[in-house]
């Protein structure tokens, strides 16, 4: 569906989210990104992209005012809703407290351990959650990307996620080969993404200036380099994308203080044209050239470079 989706009107959701806030004595708050959904229209993509089921625990991320979050509660075995704003979360565990399956917790994702999260809030064994739990949330868009690669880097990985985000977020994490950039290559790199639906300014309270999109991540659970290599493989697109305008060998020299007939050397020996550009290279061939970097005469160790 890429057909922009607009809120249904000015009815009830609107009134509601209001009526709510003016009993809390708040406005939406800036700095925390706090637009609200108030599309029921919208809110039916999420779930149907998300497919919640009573197996499932569920993480949402900012319920706000919890129009998503009832939705959830509705299909989901487990919703645990992680909420930033103090007065929010009070709120919303008193409006949902009839809701046995949902958990409001306050607190900030970024500052979390994923792992002992779960494990705390689930009583569940480590084996029992990798690749066993989802994450929906309309995502504040200031911090949107770092939410998705927590999760996506954590011990234990979700097996699906379906978020909001900014809709020129969303065309970078899907972007082809030619207009790649170090986004689309670190969501790639972890698995399958789409963009389920566009989604307009309207159907937030209050409304944005940009327009959003729904996005449905599928981790996979097989990494195509080693865990212990990851941090150094980031560390190579990195460089690769530091002067995105220039050959790819003369970025690769720069970034990685090696000359460039060695950045040139390690391209062709990997396949690839050393007058391309970074945006041009899919994951595939980012592995590729990871794999004849980490044979090489260079280390790279938490995205720096030194010689060996």
């Amino acid at each position: 569906m890429d057909k922009d989706k607009g809120a249904a009107g000015t009815g009830s959701p609107l009134s509601r989210a209001r009526n709510i806030l003016s009993q809390l004595g708040q406005r939406p708050k800036k700095g925390l990104g706090q637009h609200f959904l108030i599309d029921s229209g919208v809110l039916r993509h999420i779930i149907k992209a998300a497919e919640p089921s009573l197996s499932d625990t569920v993480i949402e991320v900012g319920p706000g005012l919890g129009i998503l979050t009832k939705e959830l509660a509705n299909h989901a075995g487990r919703v645990l809703a992680i909420e930033v704003d103090e007065a929010l979360a009070a709120s919303l565990q008193q409006e949902l407290a009839s809701f046995p399956r949902v958990q409001i917790i306050p607190g900030d994702i970024l500052n979390l351990d994923i792992a002992q999260f779960l494990l705390s809030r689930t009583g569940l064994p480590a084996e029992s959650l990798a690749f066993q739990y989802k994450v929906v949330a309309n995502l504040p868009y200031n911090i949107a990307s770092a939410i998705i690669r927590r999760f996506l880097e954590a011990d234990l990985k979700p097996k699906l996620m379906v978020v909001m985000v900014q809709k020129e977020v969303a065309r970078s994490m899907v972007a082809k080969p030619g207009q790649m950039s170090v986004l689309s290559v670190s969501v790639q790199f972890y698995g399958k993404v789409r963009i389920v639906a566009r989604v307009h300014p309207r159907s937030f309270y209050p409304p944005p200036k940009i327009h959003s999109a729904i996005i449905r991540i599928e981790p996979s659970q097989t990494m195509p380099i080693p865990l212990s290599e990851i941090t150094g493989f980031f560390g190579l697109v990195k460089a690769g994308f530091s002067s995105p305008r220039k050959q790819i060998h003369n970025s690769l020299a720069q970034g990685l203080a090696i000359s460039t007939e060695e950045a040139v050397i390690y391209l062709k020996e990997a396949g690839l044209d050393p007058q391309r550009r970074a945006q041009t290279l899919s994951v595939v061939e980012w592995v590729k050239l990871w794999t004849r970097f980490s044979r090489g005469d260079v280390e790279l160790a938490q995205g720096t470079i030194t010689q060996r």
